[in-house]
Formats: structure tokens, sequence, C-alpha cells
């Protein structure tokens, strides 16, 4: 059984995506076997402690990235976790993490890479004026929002979308390729060359 923990800063419904995937076996061979949020208000924290997942707090606030990261890897290695599935995580990880988890450390974001990383992807898409966008989902690297991508999902752009109806519609698809994703990387039916994510 592979064992997955997943780092969150607020509600994470992809989280939940996740959950929902375990539990429902699309998601094979797998358990979750943490939830670590950096803020104790986080709301993915109560819910994962609904469903009975095992859920932490490791507060961040006044530590270094390197020592608050060094407190995170020490946790995941007690566990040995497989993979780690970065939600809603508000953090930019240390070389320290990245280095401790191998391609083992995938994150989405909304938008499709290498356009508009960082924060606010709807609303850089929308001042773009691009036709389509959506989500990826990557291995994390040290660059931002820039490690190898596994999978990416279109989504067509309205002349009446808003960053809030937008936000909504690419969501969806985070919530149907970050559990398939997650689903191709536990069984090992990829290769990486170079930037490339080839699968077997």
């Amino acid at each position: 059984m592979k064992k997955l923990a997943i780092l969150l800063s607020g509600r994470g419904s992809n989280f939940q995506a996740i959950a929902d995937a375990v539990a429902a076996g699309r998601i094979h061979n797998a358990e979750i076997g943490i939830v670590i949020s950096n803020r104790p208000e986080a709301r993915g924290l109560e819910i994962a402690r609904e469903r009975g997942l095992p859920a932490v707090c490791i507060p961040s606030q006044g530590l270094s990235r390197e020592a608050h990261d060094r407190m995170v890897v020490d946790q995941l290695r007690k566990l040995e976790v497989d993979l780690v599935c970065l939600a809603g995580y508000m953090r930019l990880l240390s070389p320290l993490f990245i280095s401790a988890f191998p391609h083992a450390i995938l994150n989405i974001h909304p938008s499709l890479l290498p356009s508009f990383p960082g924060l606010n992807a709807q609303r850089q898409a929308l001042e773009h004026g691009v036709k389509i966008t959506g989500c990826t989902v990557h291995f994390v690297n040290e660059a931002l929002d820039a490690g190898p991508i596994i999978l990416q999902a279109a989504v067509p752009v309205k002349d009446d979308d808003t960053e809030e109806t937008l936000s909504q519609r690419i969501l969806r698809e985070e919530h149907r390729i970050y559990p398939e994703a997650v689903d191709i990387v536990l069984s090992g039916r990829y290769r990486i060359d170079g930037r490339r994510v080839i699968f077997d």
C-alpha cells in the first residue's frame, strides 16, 4: 500500500478530490497517511479529521522556510510517505524539502504551464486575453511551477468570464486530473526524459 501525504493551507478541495478517488479505488493501492497544514485555521484539517484521516498543523509563522520544511520532512519520513501532494499549499518548498523527495512531490496549478505561473493565474489569463487556459499537474522542482508536466486539461475562456467563473470551471478539471496523475505516478507507469514525462 502506497502512502500519500497531502499538504494544504486552506479548504483543500483538491485534497477532497484525491481522498474521494482513494476511497473509490480510482487511485489504486493507496492510502492517505497524513494531512498537514501550515495554518491552524485551515478548513482542510477539519475536513480530514471528519473523514477519520490523521491531520496535523505544523505552523510556519515566525520560522524560516528551511526550519519549517525540516519539521515537515521529519514528520513525512517517520511515516515513510511515498508521494507528497500539494493541494493549495501556499508556500514555496526549500531545496532541502525537494531533495528529500526527488520526483515524489506533485502540485496542481490553474493554468496551462508554462503560461501564467505563480499567483492569480486565472486573472493573468483574463488580462492576457487568451482563449484557452486550464490546469496542470506537475512534479515540483526548485523553480516556481516549472517541474516536468504530468497531465494538463484545457478550459475555454468565455467572453463574459470573471476571475470567479473561470476559476470554478478550471477547478472542476483540477479535481478530475489530479487524482488521475497521482494514480499514474504511484503506479510507476511513466519515465522522465529531460522535461518530458512519458507514459509506459
